[in-house]
């Protein structure tokens, strides 16, 4: 069965919400708390280790009651449960969408085309476990025989994007393999990247679906081609293994039938990193931890496919959004982990996000009058109060912001950690609260300065505040809350495209740019320039005079 195929401005609830959103536009949040004592209490969730509260939003109870009317009348639960059968719900490409049965119990039974697709999972998993085990302890060694030290993943967009910010999230549970990752066709990448590698003792990974997308294939020859100045051609197969539907292609660049790992086309590349795209993760976490890593995304599926929505974090969190941006106009959201082990978070939710819901078109083919996907960007706090928060205080720009908080230190530095959470909790205080102009005039006459001064430098201390943020605050930073925060954040990503009637499993937006660098380059090597505008026609002649 497709997707429910309702454009959300036709629904009653989104006329309602129009008015609502009328007559609530300029009360102060402060005000909200000030009505109801309570509003705190009744606006958080709390599931198993993690704790949301939204409540420092410019909603209401009603405000939220109809975004839940929403859901309903563009049915949202139908929608889920397509999600987790294995219906062929990325109807533009007539695949299923099923990264979560990557994540699924072994006794689960999810059919595609009719075959169980778990005992297969199963099989790659136990693939995985073998292999990581046998590079870790030093059994599998390299061609003169030592023992690997660095692992190389050599892929590009979700087969490079979640790996690498996995592995940098997790830099606490590694092991001693030093991981890398060469994403960019930028030879000065790759060149600095293998500078630091010794080839008697590093494996490579190849990362491509189809084994043929251009930047992993330029690099891969590459390294290659630095690899055979030390080795011969029979020592490819010790080295370099791949992640591939395409078991020829790989075979013809050397590697080793027994070391391509399979992954199938009902997974995304931007949700692949459960899969045998997570190799690197579980080579340099260790399996055990890389199954605590699904272990967690499982669980939150649970959460999401069970939870009322009342109650249900990515539900509650995808509403809130849509009311930002489609009836505030927000353009952009703000991702602020307080962890810099979670330096490459936002990073990774730009991809699954903006990749995802960036669509004009509705699932009727129809144009979208309305606004779909957001602007993701973020960076760790506290570095990030000393950047953009001016921005976010007293600019002229309304942002919605996700922090995203630890309460435990991984290194048990209880001094230092009560300073990152008192940042983190007090900036979504500022944010609520602002600075009245009382505040600051009475600081200003704390200070002795003169009316005239006080005057002049008056408004430019004042913030008005009234500044949205959900706080995201978990127990500890662990492959299992891990698991659990990323898939909170793509069943958002889904929750949005239901509701926005779009697709959000393709990514035909990527593909026109690959086509034309394509054409372009056979015109740098032919020399020959035709065919384009004239603004491309001049920096290929520029391009073509300086090289």
């Amino acid at each position: 069965m497709a997707l429910p195929k309702i454009d959300p401005t036709s629904t009653v609830a989104w006329k309602k919400l129009q008015e609502h959103f009328q007559s609530i536009n300029g009360i102060h949040m402060e005000d909200l708390f000030a009505q109801d004592a309570e509003r705190a209490n009744k606006m958080t969730i709390q599931w198993e280790d993690f704790y949301v509260d939204y409540s420092k939003n410019r909603i209401t109870e009603e405000t939220l009651n109809l975004l839940l009317e929403l859901a309903q009348e563009t049915k949202l639960k139908k929608a889920i449960e397509s999600y987790f059968s294995g219906e062929a719900i990325n109807e533009t490409e007539n695949r299923a969408v099923l990264h979560t049965a990557l994540r699924a119990k072994e006794d689960t039974n999810i059919s595609v085309d009719g075959k169980n697709i778990i005992p297969k999972i199963s099989e790659v998993k136990n693939k995985i476990e073998n292999f990581t085990n046998q590079i870790v302890n030093g059994s599998k060694k390299g061609f003169s025989g030592k023992a690997f030290t660095d692992v190389v993943n050599i892929g590009i967009g979700g087969s490079d994007l979640g790996p690498s910010m996995v592995v940098s999230s997790l830099e606490f549970y590694k092991n001693h393999l030093k991981s890398h990752f060469v994403s960019n066709i930028d030879g000065d990448h790759v060149n600095e990247v293998i500078k630091k590698l010794d080839p008697e003792t590093t494996l490579f990974i190849v990362v491509s679906k189809t084994f043929s997308t251009q930047e992993t294939l330029t690099n891969a020859e590459t390294i290659k081609s630095w690899f055979l100045q030390s080795a011969k051609a029979e020592d490819i197969s010790k080295h370099f293994v791949a992640v591939s539907t395409n078991i020829e292609k790989a075979r013809e660049f050397g590697i080793n039938e027994n070391n391509i790992f399979p992954i199938w086309n009902w997974v995304g590349g931007r949700f692949s990193l459960w899969s045998a795209v997570g190799l690197s993760i579980s080579l340099t976490i260790g399996y055990r931890n890389f199954s605590k890593l699904l272990l967690g995304a499982n669980k939150m599926d649970s959460h999401f496919k069970t939870a009322a929505f009342e109650k249900n974090m990515p539900v509650v969190l995808a509403l809130i959004s849509i009311w930002y941006n489609n009836f505030f106009k927000t353009e952009t959201e703000a991702i602020i982990p307080y962890s810099q082990y979670l330096n490459r978070f936002s990073t990774y939710l730009q991809q699954s996000i903006m990749e995802s819901n960036g669509k004009s078109i509705d699932r009727n083919g129809n144009t979208i009058n309305y606004q779909t996907g957001s602007v993701v960007w973020g960076q760790p706090g506290t570095n990030s109060q000393h950047a953009f928060f001016q921005l976010m205080h007293q600019g002229t720009k309304l942002i919605p912001a996700d922090f995203i908080g630890f309460a435990e230190s991984l290194h048990e530095n209880k001094e230092h950690q009560d300073k990152l959470i008192s940042n983190f909790i007090a900036q979504t205080e500022a944010l609520l609260k602002g600075k009245s102009k009382e505040d600051v005039l009475k600081e200003l006459k704390e200070q002795k300065l003169s009316a005239e001064e006080i005057n002049k430098l008056l408004p430019y201390k004042v913030f008005e505040g009234n500044k949205p943020t959900n706080t995201i605050f978990i127990k500890k930073l662990t492959p299992e809350s891990l698991g659990k925060l990323i898939s909170l954040y793509e069943h958002k990503i889904f929750v949005q495209g239901i509701i926005w009637n779009i697709f959000s499993f393709d990514q035909f937006g990527v593909e026109l740019g690959k086509k034309l660098a394509g054409n372009i380059l056979k015109d740098i090597k032919n020399n020959t320039f035709n065919n384009h505008d004239v603004s491309t026609l001049n920096l290929l002649h520029y391009y073509k005079n300086l090289t």
